[in-house]
């Protein structure tokens, strides 16, 4: 007689996990833990998932990715989808590009960069023939730094004691914390140009490669190491995979719910406040913008490591101007990735740091068509166009009112285009759509719209982020770009797994699989070429 009450029962003695946030680390965060027997409900402001990594698309068939467009090191979230029964490979095509991206070094030449090793060799022997010995050491360093650096990666550190481990004292000469990013690359590479092909990616940080730390030379490493993909469809669709596989495992995805609150008994949090009503929670899971949401959302006095003050007075990174583009034809010589370096690259970062607009800007260029048709309706193009700025709080102290400047930026950043060749690019423009760092802040909820949250600096990063379990209170789990490890989709994701896991243990669920992270084989995938 009882028999048809115990599935019920036993469903309600599972936790209620409430995850504030469909980004990347929050869908993570509700696979696993729904795959762990948690019963998750996923709170998304927005009518779409995927946060910044979300797809946009028009009336006329046009399709951009809103933030993310390089798929880097799938392992990853790979692992992930399996240890919750799915297979990413089965959800989602994704496209290994080679070359992986075009630099274009202005007044200079240009890279089709490659992770084939010896063609790799013979791209930078054309900038500087000397500069060509230095390729192989330079991986071959990155390898062991990364292989030191994977237990900071792939663990939670509760204080700086856990982070100042004897593993981790021995690796720091591997590391150089003293040195930046282009002191580091300057032992293998002589030529200026060389050094920025190894290390724009710093801007994926927000940061300058002249003051970003030196472990970070491990960023270009991984992409010709294990490549940089193309989900078909474009990032979003990866978004869209996680939340089906989400709601497969249970997960209830509730869209257009924007919460205003975290409940609280004492330093207890019990639950969520979302349109006047309150849903109760054994544990949240914060995905929300850190600088954004964390004074909305959680009292000032139970935070006691990040109250407004600090978080105010916090090192953020830049902001970026966007332009997304419908274009009626094809453009059959662009490359799917193109970077513009500014020639004057140094004084173009300075600008950025000083919280001055660019009048010389480097730029990025996305065209998904050269691998992908499913972007564009027949016959047409879309483009996506990325301007490093500064943040809001950086240019607004500089008086640059967006509002007032924005269409002559945006002239400035298609004039910039006509170096990549685009020059009939304005008459053909069928639909555009326009995002500056006031949009990233008001429309998308980023702080100072900081598009790479906080900063990534020594003084910001590993145990002095905001932890993955948050300090001061009792049952709010951060993940995000804003906390431990950082930034970057595949760091996201190794994020969530390290904060799902910390939840899981403290409610008695089963262990999150923590598979492999960032060790050293990743999965093979079909090349575009």
């Amino acid at each position: 007689m009882n028999a048809p009450l115990a599935a019920p029962a036993l469903q309600a003695s599972r936790p209620r996990i409430a995850v504030i946030g469909a980004g990347p680390g929050g869908l993570a965060a509700a696979m696993l833990l729904a795959a762990q027997g948690a019963r998750v409900t996923l709170h998304e402001k927005d009518e779409v998932v995927g946060g910044r990594t979300r797809t946009l698309t028009t009336d006329e068939g046009y399709r951009f990715d809103l933030g993310p467009t390089f798929f880097l090191y799938p392992r990853i979230l790979s692992e992930i989808f399996s240890s919750c029964g799915a297979s990413l490979e089965e959800e989602v095509a994704l496209k290994r590009l080679d070359p992986q991206y075009r630099l274009v070094f202005e007044g200079s030449e240009t890279i089709e960069a490659t992770s084939d090793v010896a063609r790799m060799e013979a791209e930078i022997a054309r900038l500087n023939p000397a500069d060509a010995a230095g390729l192989r050491p330079f991986f071959e360093e990155n390898r062991r730094k990364l292989e030191a650096f994977r237990p900071v990666l792939e663990n939670a550190f509760a204080s700086p004691t856990r982070f100042l481990s004897p593993g981790l004292l021995k690796s720091l000469p591997l590391m150089r914390p003293h040195q930046t990013v282009d002191q580091d690359l300057a032992r293998y590479f002589k030529d200026p140009r060389v050094r920025l092909a190894f290390s724009f990616q710093t801007k994926y940080l927000g940061m300058s490669p002249f003051r970003c730390p030196s472990l970070f030379t491990i960023l270009s490493f991984l992409e010709y190491e294990h490549g940089v993909f193309h989900p078909v469809g474009g990032c979003g669709a990866v978004s869209e995979a996680m939340a089906r596989v989400a709601e497969r495992l249970g997960v209830d995805i509730r869209l257009g719910s924007e919460i205003e609150r975290i409940a609280f008994d004492g330093r207890k949090a019990t639950g969520v406040e979302a349109g006047g009503n309150r849903h109760a929670a054994d544990a949240v899971v914060v995905n929300a913008d850190f600088a954004h949401a964390m004074p909305r959302l959680i009292p000032d006095a139970l935070r006691r490591r990040w109250p407004d003050r600090r978080i105010a007075k916090a090192r953020y990174s830049c902001s970026t101007f966007m332009l997304y583009l419908g274009v009626e034809g094809s453009f059959p010589e662009l490359a799917h990735h193109t970077i513009l370096l500014a020639e004057d690259y140094r004084r173009n970062i300075a600008q950025i740091e000083a919280g001055e607009i660019p009048d010389v800007p480097s730029l990025y260029l996305h065209h998904p068509g050269a691998t992908d048709a499913s972007m564009a309706p027949p016959g047409h193009t879309s483009l996506y166009l990325l301007v490093p700025v500064p943040n809001m709080r950086d240019a607004e102290e500089h008086g640059f009112d967006w509002e007032a400047e924005a269409p002559r930026y945006r002239r400035l950043a298609l004039d910039r285009l006509k170096l990549l060749g685009l020059t009939d690019l304005e008459s053909r423009i069928r639909y555009e759509r326009m995002v500056t760092p006031r949009e990233w802040r008001d429309e998308y909820a980023v702080g100072f719209g900081a598009t790479f949250n906080l900063s990534h600096d020594l003084g910001q990063m590993l145990c002095f982020r905001p932890r993955n379990r948050f300090d001061g209170v009792e049952g709010v789990y951060l993940v995000g770009g804003g906390t431990h490890p950082g930034s970057g989709l595949p760091v996201i994701y190794e994020g969530a797994r390290i904060s799902a896991g910390l939840l899981a243990r403290d409610l008695g669920l089963g262990a999150v699989p923590q598979g492999t992270g960032f060790a050293e084989i990743a999965p093979s995938y079909q090349t575009a070429r």
